[in-house]
Parts: C-alpha cells; sequence; structure tokens
C-alpha cells in the first residue's frame, strides 16, 4: 500500500504534467521538497532554469523574493509560490522608500542590490548582485564609484573585504547564519579536525575568518564535489546537508550549527504544493512597471558575470 506522502507525490506529478509545469526548490527546502523538484539550486540559478523551459506553470518552493525574481525573468509563465507565508527578514529589512531615502543622502551612489530583496526593492538599484558574484560585481564598477550595498551588512563586509573597495552597508542580515557563531566554528573544529569549513558569505565577520572556504550555496555544491576532504563544516542553513550527502555518499557533512534553521523555507510541505497545483495558486506576479525597472538591475548582472 502506497505511504500518504506518496499518493501525494503522485498526484503532484500527475497535475504538474497536465499544468505543463515545473517544480523548482531552493537548497534549503525540506528533503522530500527537494526530491519531487525537476531542479534544486540556489534562487537565480532556478529563476534561470525556469526561463529556458517550456514549462507553463512555475512551483517555486523557496521564499517570496525568489518567486518574484522568476516572475520578472518570465513574465509569461505563472509563478506559484505554495506558501503566501514564506517570506525573507532580510528582504524586509529594506523597503523601497526607505532606499529612496538613503539614494537622496548619497546621491552619487552606485546601488548594488542583493539578489535577497523584494522587486521593489530592486526596482530602485542599478545592478544586482548574488552571494557568488558579488564580488566581482563590486570589482568591476569604476574605481571613484561611491557604492551603496543593500540590505545584506554581511555580504557587504565580506565583499569591502575581498574588494578593497569601501562600501555603504546598509544594516541588514540573515537571522539564520547570525546564528552559526565563531565558537560553533572552534568546537566543530575540536571534534572533526580533518574536516573543512566552509561558510556561507551572509555569516558574521569572525566565522568568515575561520573558513577554509567562503562559499554561496551553489559554491558549496560544487566545492563538496571537488575537494579530496571527506568530512566538511558546513556554515549555512541546514537544508543544503540533504543535498550535499545524496549526491556525495561517500562524504561526511556537519552543520556548522544545528539551529541554522530557516523557518520560512520550511513552511513549503507536499500538500501545499499539490494544492498549489491543483487551485493554481496563490500566484506571484510583479506589476509590469516594477517588473521593467527591477529586470535592468537583474539583466546588467548578468549582462557582467
Amino acid at each position: 500500500m502506497a505511504s500518504p506522502d506518496q499518493k501525494i507525490i503522485d498526484q503532484i506529478l500527475q497535475l504538474k504534467e497536465q499544468r505543463r509545469a515545473v517544480i523548482l526548490a531552493h537548497n534549503y527546502q525540506r528533503p522530500e521538497i527537494q526530491d519531487i523538484a525537476d531542479f534544486v539550486g540556489d534562487s537565480l540559478e532556478l529563476s534561470q532554469r525556469a526561463a529556458q523551459t517550456d514549462a507553463e506553470v512555475i512551483v517555486f518552493c523557496g521564499v517570496r523574493f525568489m518567486a518574484e525574481t522568476a516572475s520578472i525573468l518570465c513574465p509569461d509563465k505563472v509563478v506559484l509560490l505554495p506558501d503566501p507565508n514564506a517570506g525573507c527578514p532580510m528582504a524586509d529589512m529594506i523597503t523601497a522608500e526607505s532606499l529612496r531615502q538613503e539614494k537622496r543622502e548619497h546621491p552619487e551612489a552606485t546601488v548594488v542590490c542583493y539578489v535577497n530583496s523584494t522587486a521593489e526593492v530592486k526596482a530602485e538599484a542599478d545592478i544586482c548582485c548574488t552571494s557568488a558574484n558579488a564580488a566581482r560585481i563590486v570589482s568591476q564598477l569604476p574605481g571613484q564609484d561611491s557604492i551603496l550595498f543593500v540590505p545584506d551588512q554581511y555580504l557587504g563586509h565580506f565583499v569591502a573585504t575581498r574588494t578593497g573597495r569601501s562600501l555603504i552597508l546598509w544594516p541588514g542580515f540573515c537571522p539564520t547564519h547570525v546564528r552559526i557563531r565563531r565558537e560553533d566554528i572552534l568546537q566543530m573544529r575540536e571534534k572533526h579536525p580533518g574536516a573543512k569549513v566552509i561558510v556561507h558569505p551572509e555569516c558574521r565577520p569572525g566565522v568568515i575568518e575561520l573558513a577554509d572556504e567562503v562559499l554561496s550555496t551553489g559554491g558549496m555544491i560544487r566545492f563538496a564535489q571537488k575537494t579530496e576532504s571527506r568530512e566538511l563544516i558546513v556554515g549555512t542553513e541546514i537544508g543544503i546537508i540533504h543535498r550535499l550527502k545524496k549526491e556525495n555518499p561517500g562524504k561526511e557533512f556537519f552543520p556548522a550549527q544545528e539551529r541554522a534553521i530557516c523557518p520560512n523555507m520550511k513552511l513549503i510541505t507536499l500538500e501545499k504544493v499539490l494544492f498549489s497545483l491543483r487551485e493554481m495558486s496563490p500566484e506571484v506576479k510583479v506589476p509590469e512597471g516594477i517588473r521593467l525597472r527591477a529586470k535592468v538591475a537583474v539583466d546588467k548582472m548578468l549582462q557582467a558575470t
């Protein structure tokens, strides 16, 4: 007899075919959500994948700003976010109006906006960046430019140390990544002295200083496949451990901090994915005026990398 989960999965797969849908899951999603997805990856990678498919419907298993980015890049597709409450606290730490005020105070500044932000905030930016390409984007800006980096102060601090550029930093942060402390890394190194430490650049500077590699989630996936180290201490949201173990069965992965959990990422369940496909709701649609302005900043990033 099929398990309740398997029955739901069967219904999801059937509806997915009927709706001509593609299911995208971020690396931090629940294991069962990652396992039913057509693509698992970071937010921008997933939106780019969606744009390349002939799917008519995108079921984005992530948080709202990710679904918005898919809507920005794929205006002809229906974008569904299975739980409308799946937001991002860091993205909510800045608004379009507060950014406009900051721009008035620094009228000469080039605004570099991390993709972990709302469509309205992206629309106020000059260029977007990801955690993987932020340093490269900033280093390519003219040397005389004043640079306003929003909304993540810790990613901005990391970029400043890597590029030598002086940045005006917005005081936002990821509540999940700041749970990872310097003490956690030191304790895990004691327990696993042969392990490599990989951490996300959204972590605090004291954590980054102790890492062997500072990587985006996509970078972590690639590093784990290539490294000869058999043990890795992983400093990011613990959902990525499922994929790392699945793709590297001969290696061991240890979360730097067991409490590094994003509750918003865990809101999406199999039942919600099924409901979303059945009802074609909740839909995320970025208004055209905002979409076009935000797309300019996203396109500039894509052209620069």
